[in-house]
């Protein structure tokens, strides 16, 4: 489909999905952000829903400001793919083996490793500017000067929530391996540091939502955050790079037998700031639960832990500022999705997937999130379709 057009206070809000199908809360969401004064455009996904401040599933263009709070507390979040040499008839019946071996080399929920990852012994594993990056740590807010012995220890750790590693097959029976994951614990603090210090400003003290508080070009505040943003991005990338690193290896001695080589990593971020130009204007993007889709960029946009996800590329549609959604998104809260499903739910929805099926991730029940079929075909005008996913081990925070 293509877009729909909806009136919004400063901008026009673009919506590749049926207007009537987004809940009250998220389309007030919405139209907040379009109030803005520094707004120069508003993309909503398919895969939109309530956020905090600003809809998941949004992608929000800016003139001199941006808003902390739409990115949200988990800077850089996104997903790493990868297609292996190994084929369905490589493969065991069983593979419990295999995903505990992964949550033995991966730390999951609030694990992390026990000293840092040393990244010149990590198969596969390129980390160019990996000195320089740990001493720009240096640089970053003071409040979080402490963590960074813990910020090391996390990186190449998977956190909790929708993070996930999969082991996955796609149409042609080929074997690829896939996370998602963001900046860990460091990110957080980092983000709820500035959003703390955006809502104190003058300036944002008559916004219709504190959330949506933001910080102007050439002020000090704005080059802090800057900064602390940048590095917290990159410390996501490449803590989604360690993993699949150490991903890899367990994958290469579970199948020595094999051989198996790897194509290039695919890695996309789906909750970031990039600087950007339409129509002339320097703008800054945030894009909130969405990745970038300029032409030929490749992507991933996952489904649920008992679905199937797409590698996709972008078509570089500029009226959705080269933007794509970044999942299945949610059609209801973790907490409801508690209330409605039972472990005997997960089970049946998780059939045939070697993962987690305990009361601990009832909360990620495919039944909690909207059909991907659904989303991919609302954004065909967005993003080509490369390769259809299907999940067979699913490791959870």
């Amino acid at each position: 489909m293509s877009y729909v057009e909806m009136p919004g206070a400063k901008v026009p809000i673009r919506m590749w999905t049926d207007p009537a199908s987004v809940e009250d809360g998220a389309m007030q969401q919405l139209r907040n952000v379009a109030t803005l004064p520094w707004i120069k455009g508003l993309a909503v996904m398919p895969d939109v829903h309530y956020g905090k401040g600003a809809t998941v599933g949004s992608v929000i263009a800016m003139h001199g400001a941006v808003c902390p709070a739409a990115v949200g507390v988990d800077i850089g979040c996104g997903m790493s793919a990868v297609k292996t040499s190994l084929t369905s008839g490589d493969l065991p019946g069983d593979l419990s083996r295999l995903r505990s071996r992964i949550e033995q080399a991966i730390p999951v929920g609030r694990g992390m490793h026990r000293e840092a990852v040393d990244p010149g012994r990590v198969f596969g594993l390129t980390t160019g500017g990996w000195d320089d990056f740990w001493s720009r740590f240096d640089h970053v807010a003071d409040a979080v000067k402490f963590r960074r012995e813990r910020a090391m220890q996390q990186m190449g750790s998977l956190g909790s929530g929708n993070h996930f590693i999969e082991f996955c097959l796609d149409e042609t029976g080929a074997v690829w391996l896939m996370l998602h994951s963001g900046s860990r614990n460091i990110g957080k603090e980092l983000a709820e540091h500035h959003i703390g210090i955006a809502q104190k400003l003058p300036h944002n003290q008559d916004l219709v939502d504190r959330d949506l508080a933001v910080f102007v070009s050439e002020t000090p505040q704005m080059a802090a955050y800057r900064n602390d943003l940048f590095w917290a991005q990159e410390y996501a990338k490449y803590n989604r790079a360690v993993m699949m690193g150490l991903f890899q290896e367990v994958v290469r001695k579970e199948f020595r037998k094999a051989k198996v080589t790897f194509d290039p990593v695919i890695s996309c971020h789906h909750n970031y700031v990039a600087e950007e130009q339409y129509d002339g204007m320097d703008l800054l993007v945030t894009r909130k639960g969405a990745i970038r889709a300029g032409s030929g960029d490749f992507g991933i946009i996952p489904g649920s832990m008992g679905t199937g996800s797409y590698i996709v590329k972008g078509l570089g549609n500029a009226a959705s500022f080269n933007s794509a959604s970044h999942g299945a998104g949610r059609r209801m809260s973790r907490n409801a999705a508690k209330r409605r499903f039972t472990t005997r739910d997960l089970e049946e929805q998780t059939r045939g997937v070697e993962c987690r099926k305990d009361s601990g991730v009832v909360d990620e029940i495919p039944g909690a999130y909207k059909p991907i079929e659904r989303v991919i075909d609302q954004q065909r005008d967005l993003v080509e379709v490369v390769a259809k996913l299907k999940q067979l081990v699913c490791v959870k925070g």
